[in-house]
């Protein structure tokens, strides 16, 4: 279910959030962290995977990139900027170990062949609204907001409140990252999760 390049970005950006997170203080501090983000990213992860299934299309996970610096169309980086990568060791820089950015992975959709026949009955209809990208992305946040009880429930407060600051990041509504795409699907998801 998930390809060479999205398992590599995965396990980078679970590489560099255990050791923000950590800050490596111990080896075992490091790896309970490390063992925790990435099997909150694999929730996360292939939530979004199932809901896109249900809409007949599929996504690739990938490594949070800036490709512009402003808003005109030519306003944009030779090379993309890494911000996946680096927000998370800069955030934790600059507040010396007080504050972890977690919002690392963006998504790409890709519809498949069927999804215009199947959905709307029409063979026009090329792109993937945005209510069903929002709906993705939200059940994202959705599953680690219910994975975080059953954290608290099983005695794991450590993973309950990871996934708690997880969700919690990725309805921030910057640039390409989950919160965007929830809220300019629907408000009222974004506001609802927020809520929760």
């Amino acid at each position: 279910m998930l390809d060479k390049k999205e398992t590599t970005s995965i396990l980078i950006i679970s590489l560099i959030l255990g050791f923000t997170i950590s800050l490596i203080k111990s080896l075992e501090s490091f790896l309970y962290s490390l063992l925790f983000i990435f099997l909150i990213i694999l929730i996360n992860t292939f939530a979004k995977k199932i809901t896109a299934f249900y809409f007949d299309s599929k996504i690739k996970i990938g490594l949070w990139e800036i490709k512009r610096y402003g808003f005109k169309a030519h306003q944009k980086l030779k090379n993309p900027f890494p911000a996946g990568a680096f927000f998370p060791i800069i955030f934790t820089a600059f507040s010396f170990g007080f504050l972890n950015w977690f919002a690392c992975l963006t998504f790409k959709t890709k519809k498949e062949i069927h999804y215009a026949a199947k959905r709307h009955g029409v063979y026009a209809f090329k792109e993937i609204p945005e209510f069903h990208i929002g709906l993705i992305a939200g059940s994202g946040v959705l599953a680690n907001l219910i994975f975080s009880i059953i954290g608290f429930l099983i005695e794991q407060p450590e993973f309950a409140i990871l996934n708690l600051y997880y969700a919690f990041f990725q309805l921030i509504p910057i640039s390409d990252l989950d919160g965007s795409k929830i809220l300019f699907g629907s408000k009222i998801l974004w506001s609802f999760l927020g809520i929760i």
